[in-house]
């Protein structure tokens, strides 16, 4: 089902799915062992400067702002570090939009 009223037009189905490829920023949490600085940092890095102090420490993880697709970078990352990713929980979409999405097009094309 398409939507005509976003600016742009999107697939509303494909939101929130493997297939979203749009612009749109999820919050998500990362649920690790242990939070350590490599961990914090790995993820930083992906989302930049200006929303690494948006990451949120918890007892075991973090959440953090991010496109869909950038989940998977995110894990292989925190794993390359032999840090063990327990799960990767998609929570609600946020208003924003992130230019990790327009990178992640540009690296997979």
């Amino acid at each position: 089902m398409k939507s005509n009223d976003a600016d742009p037009p999107y697939e509303t189905a494909e939101i929130g799915t493997p297939r979203d490829y749009t612009d749109d920023i999820y919050r998500v949490y990362f649920e690790v062992f242990t939070p350590s600085h490599a961990a914090w940092r790995i993820i930083a890095d992906f989302v930049g400067p200006e929303r690494a102090g948006e990451i949120v420490v918890l007892a075991h993880g973090y959440e953090a702002e991010l496109p869909i697709q950038c989940v998977p970078d995110v894990i292989r990352l925190l794993v390359a570090e032999n840090i063990a990713v327990y799960q990767a929980v998609r929570y609600a979409k946020t208003d924003r939009t992130h230019r990790a999405a327009q990178a992640f097009r540009k690296a997979s094309s």
